[in-house]
């Protein structure tokens, strides 16, 4: 973890971003992913072609894993969604949020076994959920929770890993799993897990790409043409499921019709850091706050840097 963790040391002012890209051809960008989701796009967009630095990828289960990366600087860019953002950013993590993509948030969703009892978020009262601490999938359960009427503690939140909250719910050591695909639609698919709840009109949808303060000021160039090319792989895939499912099922090893159902319902695209943007990401914030997840009220504000807008062109 030592070797993982060390930073690069040097620091570039803001006339980096004018660096002519044959500059950066011995740099590396550690670029942290989940379930390979940002490369699969790359790869299959032709995105990653000619890239004048170097590319290093790390790819993590869940956001929380990613997110301890960033804090300690063993990647320089990685992709989170808005809660675990902020819980990394609560934790005091020196990370800024550079890109933002939206998507349509039935990808996030509270599952139950085919023949649980469980029908809605109404009957999670008394219930053992599973979902990963400080991920999409914890803040689907506290929002869920609180627009049923539910408090905190009439369940019982258990948290683990993804693979591990699979099997627990499998087993029967949880009643329910709140999770993000491509778990949703895996255990949809392939277990016939059904949902009780998705995020529609309880989450935003937002995601990021981070990056820590070094490397914005070591690598802006670098930073500034891989969001470039993310935004370009996003836009593309929304036209092309078919391609982007079979290249990231090579990949990863998930089913290629798991991973169309996903970019087909999720509709995942670009777009700009604004200030409703910012002000949406408050709201998720103030419902952690809410819910005591974190202990003070937290201003999201610093946790954007505006300076990258290419990237949702």
């Amino acid at each position: 973890m030592q070797r993982l963790a060390r930073f690069f040391n040097g620091c570039v002012v803001l006339a980096a971003l004018s660096t002519p890209l044959a500059a950066i051809a011995d740099t590396t960008l550690k670029v942290g992913d989940q379930q390979l989701q940002t490369r699969g796009i790359l790869e299959a967009s032709g995105q990653l072609k000619d890239v004048p630095y170097k590319i290093e990828w790390f790819n993590f289960p869940a956001a929380q894993p990613l997110g301890e990366a960033l804090n300690a600087g063993a990647i320089d860019v990685g992709g989170l969604g808005d809660a675990p953002l902020i819980f990394a950013y609560a934790a005091g993590a020196k990370v800024r949020a550079v890109a933002a993509t939206r998507s349509i948030p039935v990808d996030l969703a509270i599952l139950v076994p085919d023949g649980s009892t469980i029908k809605s978020a109404a009957d999670l009262k008394g219930k053992r959920i599973a979902t990963t601490r400080g991920s999409i999938g914890h803040y689907l359960a506290i929002a869920t929770l609180e627009h049923a009427n539910i408090k905190l503690d009439d369940v019982s939140l258990r948290f683990m890993q993804p693979a591990d909250a699979k099997a627990a719910l499998a087993s029967g050591n949880v009643d329910a799993w709140a999770t993000w695909d491509p778990y949703v639609a895996l255990a949809e698919q392939r277990d016939h897990d059904r949902s009780i709840a998705n995020g529609v009109n309880l989450s935003s949808g937002l995601s990021f790409q981070a990056a820590t303060d070094q490397s914005i000021n070591a690598k802006r160039t670098e930073i500034a043409d891989f969001l470039r090319r993310v935004a370009a792989g996003q836009r593309w895939a929304l036209s092309h499921p078919d391609e982007v499912a079979a290249m990231q099922s090579r990949v990863t090893g998930l089913p290629p019709e798991v991973l169309k159902t996903v970019y087909q319902r999720a509709q995942l695209h670009p777009v700009s850091i604004d200030d409703n943007l910012i002000a949406e990401q408050q709201k998720t914030a103030d419902l952690y706050h809410r819910a005591d997840v974190i202990k003070s009220r937290l201003d999201v504000s610093p946790s954007f840097d505006r300076q990258f807008p290419l990237a949702a062109q």
